[in-house]
Parts: C-alpha cells; sequence; structure tokens
C-alpha cells in the first residue's frame, strides 16, 4: 500500500470495506456474503454484517406492514367478554 501513498491502509482493510459493503447489498443472505468471501463458518461472515441504520428501518417498516396486514383479516374467534368483575360483594 506504500506504493500508492497509503501507509496507513492494509489490504485486509480494503477487504473489510468491500465486504461490509457486500454485506449491505439488497438480498444478499449470509450464505452469499460466504462464499464471496471464502469463508466456512457463518461466524465470520457475520462480522462483516455491521448493524446500519437503513437496514434498520427497512426491518421496522416491514413488521409494521405485516401488523397492519395481521389487524386487516377477519377474526373467527369470538371476542372475549372484558366485563370487570364485582370483587367487592361480601357473602352473606
Amino acid at each position: 500500500m506504500a506504493a500508492i501513498g497509503a501507509t496507513g491502509l492494509h489490504f485486509h482493510d480494503l477487504r473489510h470495506t468491500g465486504n461490509s459493503l457486500a454485506s449491505r447489498a439488497p438480498g444478499a443472505s449470509l450464505r452469499d456474503i460466504m462464499a464471496r468471501m471464502g469463508h466456512d463458518s457463518p461466524h465470520a461472515a457475520l462480522i462483516y454484517q455491521n448493524p446500519n441504520r437503513e437496514a434498520d428501518h427497512g426491518i421496522a417498516a416491514a413488521m409494521d406492514r405485516a401488523v397492519t396486514a395481521a389487524r386487516r383479516k377477519p377474526t373467527k374467534r369470538k371476542p372475549k367478554d372484558v366485563t370487570p368483575r364485582d370483587d367487592t360483594r361480601q357473602e352473606k
């Protein structure tokens, strides 16, 4: 790296950055990242999958869509009776 004037940069830094960016690609599975890096273990590939804000927003949006869709489905169950009991009565 000294040849290009990047004395503090190591080849592994480039590999890590490239694989971190690849792991953010839409549809990139853990298996895809493992194959790209030549890793046999999911643990090694997970190192490159850093949490990011875009993914967090995507997960939250997907959960919101799932909950909204579930609420729209008609239910076949009878609603529970939620009438409060009067426990203040005393037996005679």
